[in-house]
């Protein structure tokens, strides 16, 4: 058997030209991971991936993306914040998406693509500022955007500003207030 995928089913093994498929016969790259969601190598240890397609609640959500992030991993927080986006609410799904393109944006900035990591940065900025200020309720789920609009502005100058790489779990933003 090969690897397991992200929705936990076993991969068969490769054959050449072969696509990575989950045990229902869907197309799933099953090349493990690093912690910044960069491909390794088959046959190395990755670290473990978030499953795809999880309905949680927003609470849930947040503080999984929350942990995530601390332990250096925003490309798989953003995984959690898609799955919050695609199942959420219509009408929050702006929110979740700006959120995700702030975790790709760090995650970029980590990896060392500073140009699409600032872009990121800001791209998520603007849309979670944009969903909030449509909103009287400006802290949904206890989150402060208001200070993650900040974090991911001020982390996009600083990347280019310093031309360098970050560290992902040094430079995580807090989701909530502390």
């Amino acid at each position: 058997m090969g690897d397991t995928g992200r929705t936990g089913g076993a991969f068969p093994a490769r054959g050449a030209g072969a696509r990575d498929r989950d045990s229902e016969g869907r197309a799933r790259n099953a090349r493990p991971r690093d912690g910044l969601g960069r491909p390794l190598p088959y046959g190395v240890e990755g670290v473990e991936r978030q499953p795809e397609g999880v309905v949680r609640t927003p609470e849930e959500s947040v503080a999984e993306a929350q942990a995530l992030l601390d332990t250096g991993k925003p490309f798989h927080a953003h995984e959690v914040f898609e799955d919050a986006w695609k199942s959420g609410p219509e009408e929050e799904r702006a929110l979740w998406r700006g959120l995700a393109q702030m975790a790709v944006g760090l995650t970029h900035a980590a990896r060392g693509n500073l140009t699409g990591g600032a872009r990121l940065l800001r791209r998520g900025a603007g849309a979670v500022e944009e969903w909030a200020s449509g909103r009287a309720r400006r802290q949904p789920y206890r989150m402060d955007l208001a200070g993650l609009v900040a974090w991911a502005r001020e982390l996009a100058e600083a990347v280019e500003r310093d031309g360098r790489a970050v560290d992902a779990r040094e430079r995580a933003p807090r989701l909530r207030e502390r």
